[in-house]
């Protein structure tokens, strides 16, 4: 039951960050003004005011984020989720946090701060038309497939996407594709969609969408915010 025309967005970020490096994870860390997830959540709120978002944390930063958010005054709505012990789980945590069954879902890395408007518009625009629309942009560099042996031969890059977030689907479908339980093989959500036959559907994403996983990446980001002011 529920609204067919909702829209919901599940902000997932469980990970420990360990890759960036310094005294708080990731998701947390400061550019611009703000802590990464709270760009991240002002971009899906920037989008649609109505929608209701859910942030997928440990269960043990809760009292932390919300001393960010009163710190930074910040006061986009959202609804706390307890993640999983995989981003499978935290991602299954956050599907079981909507009560309907209609709607669409867009599922979005914590850390992926620079989705533009115009890519979360069109992925519910074609999940709502196709079932999924998940965001991936071409291969710049050459690549080429290593074999155990060490032999490597040349793949053509054109026929390869890089996937991101969000990926974007039906809930009726994504809830019933997540209900099978984790398997070894999936990697993102929409390798979970698919393992019902299901076809996903690929939409352009923006470049900078990057997820921001190592120190230089933080400082692209700055580099990134002040080219938007």
């Amino acid at each position: 039951m529920g609204n067919k025309d909702a829209k919901y967005a599940i902000i997932v970020a469980g990970g420990s960050g360990k890759r960036m490096g310094g005294l708080v994870p990731k998701q947390y860390q400061i550019i611009g003004d703000l802590p990464v997830l709270m760009h991240t959540l002002n971009r899906f709120h920037a989008y649609d005011e109505k929608m209701e978002i859910l942030l997928v944390l440990p269960e043990k930063d809760f009292s932390f984020w919300r001393d960010l958010c009163l710190a930074h005054d910040f006061s986009v709505p959202h609804t706390l989720v307890k993640g999983g012990a995989s981003r499978f789980g935290s991602v299954s945590n956050g599907l079981e946090g909507i009560a309907s069954t209609e709607g669409l879902v867009a599922i979005h890395d914590g850390v992926r701060p620079f989705v533009s408007l115009e890519v979360i518009h069109e992925s519910y625009v074609e999940a709502a038309k196709r079932g999924s629309a998940v965001a991936a942009v071409s291969l710049k560099d050459s690549i080429r497939e290593v074999f155990d042996d060490g032999h490597s031969s040349y793949r053509n890059r054109q026929q390869y996407r890089l996937v991101q977030t969000p990926q974007t689907f039906q809930l009726a479908k994504i809830k019933a594709a997540f209900a099978v339980g984790e398997r070894d093989f999936f990697t993102d959500d929409a390798t979970v969609y698919e393992n019902q036959g299901w076809e996903v559907h690929l939409i352009p994403g923006n470049l900078e969408n990057i997820k921001l996983t190592t120190p230089e990446d933080l400082v692209y980001a700055d580099f990134l915010l002040n080219k938007s002011r």
